[in-house]
């Protein structure tokens, strides 16, 4: 294996997203994280934002409630993103650098017990691959916001991307129009914009708990409606099965 010095930047970037696209990611994206307070960093430099996404069936299905399929699938890329950050961390360490990857072991080392050192959102974003929608989720141009994430710190010399920070929502309102809690309030995210003076989040939790009991017998608080609304998941939907 080659040596950290061996490599140039972009190799560094090929050879990390090579591994992980691999092993199941659907996107990966390198993130400059200099502007973000060292605090919220572990003094790490550099972040690598990991996606992975639904099978467009599952997200097709959740159209009236979420579903058994869909809390399967909410399980099964959580444990998959775990393994990904984990095996891109390792091969950092393995080639001398440091590095963190957020899992879900990690919850609660933020602002919040629900929150990791820093939130993905932010890697995603300062990765360029998507902004915070009105319904505070991440949203790509490729999967709309069917995707989950996770992220990894580090001070390995990656090359990194413009970072996205403002919204491309425009004055779309479908996602707070189909909110069965209204907890979106249909403000436009921007960098440095709190979550509640655009999304409520409490009211949005209440309501996935009891939606997540009308769908498939409870035991854990998901909706997913706002997903399966948003015009950047439909267009994907509607390309050919992948």
């Amino acid at each position: 294996m080659a040596t950290s010095k061996e490599k140039t930047k972009h190799d560094l970037n090929d050879y990390i997203k090579e591994q992980l696209l691999d092993q199941g990611a659907a996107i990966v994206g390198f993130a400059d994280l200099s502007q973000v307070p060292p605090e919220s960093r572990a003094n790490l430099p550099r972040g690598i934002s990991v996606m992975v996404k639904y099978p467009k069936e599952v997200i097709r299905g959740i159209s009236e409630l979420p579903t058994p399929e869909y809390f399967h699938w909410y399980i099964k890329l959580n444990e998959l993103l775990d393994n990904l950050v984990t095996l891109g961390a390792k091969a950092l360490e393995n080639l001398g650098y440091q590095a963190i990857a957020q899992t879900r072991a990690r919850v609660g080392e933020g602002e919040t017990e629900y929150r990791t050192l820093l939130p993905h959102k932010t890697v995603a974003t300062r990765a360029g691959l998507g902004w915070i929608g009105k319904c505070a989720l991440l949203v790509t141009e490729e999967y709309g916001s069917m995707v989950r994430i996770s992220s990894i710190l580090t001070d390995a010399p990656l090359a990194t991307a413009e970072p996205i920070n403002t919204s491309r929502c425009g004055d779309c309102q479908i996602c707070r129009e189909a909110c069965p809690g209204q907890a979106v309030l249909g403000r436009a995210w921007q960098l440095g914009l709190a979550r509640e003076e655009f999304f409520d989040a409490p009211v949005c939790g209440k309501t996935a708990k009891e939606r997540s009991q009308l769908g498939f017998g409870g035991g854990a608080t998901i909706c997913g409606k706002c997903i399966e609304v948003c015009p950047y998941t439909r267009k994907y939907l509607g390309t050919v099965d992948s």
